[in-house]
């Protein structure tokens, strides 16, 4: 394929797959975030670093946010949120935190690409991001001329956005309250 047919071709993939999200799925982990007291984000590989920069812009929004993993994360508790980002849904290691959050009352969450997964299983909340997950061996959710999980990390990626904008909204936060909490030990 040349490029321009490349470049149709992708943002064709994300535009079917985003538009396959269920809004109201969109709408209950929204209202989760804004009702924990804190939010920790976990994923790992490629969907873990989206996690990452949603985590970011969480606490743009001035949200008190932590990302699992991290030598500053404080133990989980009840009121609190887990926000699990992953496409199989049965990474083991994320898989393991599922005990913990059950065990301490907080709620637990997921954006992901099988609804049929042990952590979405677990979940009071989730977002399913009906992208193929090759990783796992699965064909379901949508074919893309994107290589492996791509779809899914591109998807996953532009449903935080999605979620931020959304709760910017809500919150009536201006851009400069938001770049007020950006790092500035750059």
């Amino acid at each position: 394929m040349e490029y321009p047919e490349l470049v149709d071709a992708v943002i064709g993939d994300i535009s079917r797959t985003l538009r396959q999200v269920d809004p109201a799925q969109v709408e209950s982990l929204g209202a989760a975030l804004l009702s924990a007291e804190r939010v920790f984000i976990a994923g790992k590989g490629r969907s873990g670093l989206q996690m990452r920069a949603f985590a970011m812009r969480l606490m743009h929004l001035g949200l008190q946010v932590h990302v699992v993993d991290e030598v500053t994360t404080p133990a989980i508790g009840a009121g609190d949120l887990l926000l699990i980002g992953s496409s199989s849904g049965r990474t083991s290691s994320l898989l393991a935190y599922i005990d913990t959050v059950k065990a301490t009352d907080a709620t637990l969450a997921v954006l992901t690409g099988n609804p049929d997964s042990p952590v979405t299983a677990a979940a009071d909340a989730f977002i399913y991001i009906p992208a193929s997950n090759f990783k796992a061996g699965e064909r379901k959710g949508e074919q893309s001329a994107l290589v492996m999980g791509s779809l899914f990390e591109h998807c996953l990626g532009l449903i935080c956005d999605l979620l931020i904008i959304r709760l910017k909204a809500t919150l009536a936060a201006a851009e400069v309250e938001m770049n007020a909490r950006h790092a500035n030990l750059e």
